[in-house]
């Protein structure tokens, strides 16, 4: 067997498998939503004629997609800036500076959501905002002097933001305590001998260091609230009056809810650009093919 033989061997056993997958179940999916959605298919599942109507109908026809266009826009840019990146930074900074013990303990806690369902976790937040006395916020404001509040008609897009928050900023807390951690020791002392504070020690040796880390989990966050939804669904159902229904849950809505199958395709065609361009930009903004270079020895 010739080298060039074994090589290309080699490169089916190991990539066969991992193409395979992606052939089956990212761009399959995707071909057969572009063909859903250029015919007629409704909830009987037929097919009688190939049309364009449902494409028309997102540019023009269809009134609450600015609404649900602006939802979207500010879920995402709340969401990912508020809590999954910001947050979590904040989190992997403080518990990194604890003891360990500590550290841990706190970051444990954060991981808690992530191990229970998700059906519990909407319906503590239900019981949470719920409007009544009963209400673990209303209790609260009641033993302050307060009147009760009712954040799911009064502000349900802070409440969506805040319960996908919290359980999404676990995730880029374990990405940057991880990277914090594997910083070179000798760049702390050296700053520190230097004169270097808390703050600028962060500023320009901890940020600088995870800087690839922060580009994957703003890349990967985005695209994931983009097509996210289930909590959402759970805890407000995309109300009051459409006031928390994002692109990905309006998807749902017209195509299983409401059983127009060829117009949720084309939404959903729509959401596949998005994460597309999305992607496309956020790649270019943080110069990932720069940050994903080998690195190289320079020797003079």
């Amino acid at each position: 067997m010739t080298a060039a033989t074994r090589s290309r061997l080699d490169r089916l056993v190991f990539l066969g498998p991992a193409t395979a997958l992606l052939m089956l179940f990212y761009v399959l999916p995707v071909i057969v939503d572009v063909a859903i959605a250029f015919t007629d298919m409704g909830r009987n599942l037929e097919v009688t004629r190939v049309t364009t109507e449902n494409v028309a109908r997102i540019f023009g026809g269809d009134r609450r997609l600015a609404q649900v266009l602006t939802n979207t826009l500010v879920y995402v840019v709340c969401t990912l800036t508020l809590f999954n990146v910001g947050y979590a930074l904040l989190l992997a900074l403080t518990t990194t500076a604890l003891p360990d013990r500590a550290g841990a303990f706190f970051r444990s806690v954060w991981l808690l959501p992530r191990m229970s369902p998700s059906v519990v976790y909407a319906l503590l937040w239900t019981w949470v905002v719920a409007p009544t006395e009963y209400g673990l916020l209303n209790q609260i404001v009641a033993g302050i002097g307060m009147p009760p509040l009712d954040l799911k008609s009064d502000a349900p897009m802070l409440v969506v933001v805040l319960a996908n928050g919290f359980i999404g900023a676990s995730f880029g807390m374990i990405i940057f305590t991880s990277a914090i951690r594997s910083i070179p020791q000798h760049l702390f002392y050296a700053a520190r001998a230097d004169g270097a504070n808390g703050l600028q020690i962060v500023r320009h040796v901890t940020l600088p260091q995870i800087r690839w880390h922060l580009s994957f989990v703003t890349l990967y966050q985005a695209l994931s609230l983009l097509v996210s939804f289930e909590y959402i669904w759970l805890i407000t159902d995309g109300g009051p009056f459409y006031d928390t229904t994002v692109w990905a849950l309006y998807v749902y809505q017209r195509a299983f809810t409401s059983g127009q199958y060829a117009y949720g395709a084309a939404l959903a065609l729509v959401l596949v650009a998005a994460g597309i361009v999305a992607a496309l930009v956020l790649w270019r903004f943080f110069d990932m093919r720069a940050l994903l270079q080998r690195p190289r020895i320079e020797v003079s």
